[in-house]
Parts: structure tokens; sequence; C-alpha cells
């Protein structure tokens, strides 16, 4: 099967055997992105089986459907057997009554931002280019890390860097948005680099640019609020002995995931019966979680981070 450039798959076969795909199920792939996980998902269904992949960005949407200059999809835009939702998927409980499904036996998400936002330096998700700060992933709505950077109280700024980037000096590099916001806008990744460069350490300066970036990445698109909304839709429409085959490439995320399936709840509170049992709708498939092969990690850097995690509800 071949991978788009669009994005490559992270651990494609161990995330989507972890499904234990019965041919005839539906599935929910609800990180579209370039179309990988979803093909393999495909693949493994018979012609009873259905699959629903969701992505609010509308590039994946043009790649889905051959526009945009970009790959082609078309073999899974006319499958039958596939439907895409072009939605945020914290919406995932009231799509799937929208389409009048009332379980599904499994669930994939590859958490991590697709190496197409970073390949696209009008996306301002990189540093590497000098871009309006967008980060939007649906360009559609919301605000940008731009309107964040220039509106946004210091105390928030510095607690979205510390919360969302533990950066340790999140006070000071708040500060220095703050001052130079005052003398001229932040629009570009180069007025950032401009006004918190002075802040960071040479030898680390591109991985605590890489933390200032993805803490501004989640405040912008409400990534945590989401998943913590997609997981528990998730809890409520799996069906019993239905899968969640879940990648996270950071901490914040990773620990929301292992909370829910080892408690039930995002924040990990554990509930035990009389007998000192935990009470979670969930058991897990993998006691400890799936990393790339090394091969995987060097053909595909964006891997190097990624954790998987599979449960299965009771």
């Amino acid at each position: 099967m071949s991978e788009s450039p669009y994005h490559i798959p992270v651990l494609l076969k161990e995330s989507v055997d972890g499904l234990n795909i019965k041919p005839n199920g539906i599935y929910v792939d609800v990180t579209f992105g370039g179309g990988g996980h979803s093909k393999e998902i495909l693949s493994r269904l018979g012609e009873n089986g259905h699959l629903y992949s969701f992505d609010q960005d509308a590039d994946a949407e043009l790649n889905l459907k051959g526009q945009g200059g970009m790959d082609k999809e078309k073999e899974i835009a006319d499958d039958p057997r596939f439907t895409f939702v072009r939605s945020n998927f914290r919406y995932l409980k009231n799509w799937m009554r929208y389409y009048e499904v009332d379980h599904v036996d499994g669930l994939l998400a590859d958490l991590g931002v697709s190496s197409h936002h970073f390949d696209d330096e009008t996306r301002g998700f990189s540093f590497r280019f000098d871009a309006p700060l967008d980060m939007r992933m649906n360009k559609r709505a919301g605000q940008t890390a731009a309107d964040l950077l220039n509106h946004a109280e210091e105390t928030k700024l510095a607690d979205i860097f510390y919360l969302y980037g533990e950066i340790k000096n999140a006070r000071r590099l708040a500060a220095a948005i703050a001052k130079k916001r005052t003398v001229m806008g932040i629009q570009t990744t180069q007025d950032l680099l401009d006004a918190i460069g002075p802040m960071l350490p040479k030898e680390r300066e591109k991985k605590e640019m890489a933390k200032v970036f993805q803490a501004l990445r989640i405040e912008v698109n409400h990534e945590m609020d989401a998943l913590k909304e997609m997981l528990k839709g998730a809890t409520e429409v799996l069906c019993e002995g239905g899968r969640l085959s879940i990648i996270t490439y950071h901490s914040l995320e990773d620990r929301i995931v292992k909370n829910v399936m080892k408690a039930g709840n995002a924040e990990g509170k554990v509930e035990q019966d009389f007998f000192g049992r935990i009470q979670s709708p969930f058991q897990l498939v993998n006691g400890k979680v799936i990393t790339p092969s090394e091969e995987e990690q060097q053909r595909n850097p964006r891997s190097r981070s990624a954790k998987l995690r599979i449960a299965e509800k009771k």
C-alpha cells in the first residue's frame, strides 16, 4: 500500500491491528489526515463493513477529492463503505447520532499534527518558515495564533506556555511578547522569534521554540478539551468488546488517554468496588505502550515521540 506524501501514517499496522477488525463492523478514524490509516482499515473490511473518518481541515478534504494539487484518494472517496465527516472529532457522538449509528466496533486516533501542516509554510505551524501565525486546524473559524499573541493578557500567555509547553521561563517569554506587541504587532513567525529569541538558551533554542509552538497550537485549537470530549463520546458509542487505538505524541495528551483507559475519566480518578477492583469501562489490551521500531523512526522522524495505547470496552 502506497503512502501519501501529504502525511505518512505512524504505527500503521500496529494501530489498525489493535482494532481487531471485524469484516462487517463499523469503525471510526477520527483523524483522517492523508488517509493512510483509513485506507488500511478499509482494506480489512468486508462489503457490509463501514468506516466514518473525521477531519476538520479543508486541506484533508481537498486531498480526499483529489483537488488542490494533492494526491488523489478517489478510491476512498468513491468507496460506498466510506463516509467522510468534515468536523472536529469532539462532536463524534453527535455525528454518530446524525448517521443513526448506535454503536461502533472500534475507533482509531492519530493525535499528532499532520506532516502536511508542518511542511505547509502558509499555515504557521513551523518556525522553519517566516509565515503568518495562523495555526488553526480549521481555517474557517476561531482565533489565530497571532490573535492570541496580540490580544491575550500577559498572565494568560504565561499560563499557556507553562501548561501546554511545560516551559520553565514562561513568565519571561510572556513579558517579552507583551513588550514587543506594544511597539509593533506580532503577525509572523519571525516577529515571534524576534520577541522571544533573546530569552532562549542558544543550545536549546530549537527545542524551546518547538515547545512554544506546541503550546500556541494546543490553545488555538482547544486540543485538550476536544480530546476529552472525543474520548467521552467514544466511551459512550463503543460497543462491548469495541476497541480504542490511540497514538499520542506528547505527555499532556498521553496522560489524558492513559487516564481514560485506566480509570474511565480524563482526570484519572479511580473508583473501586467493594472488593477493591477498579471500576473502569475499559480493560487495557497492551499493558506496555507500543512505540515505533528503530526502522520506522529512521524512515519517519515524526514517529519518534509516538506512543500507541489500546483498550477494549468491557
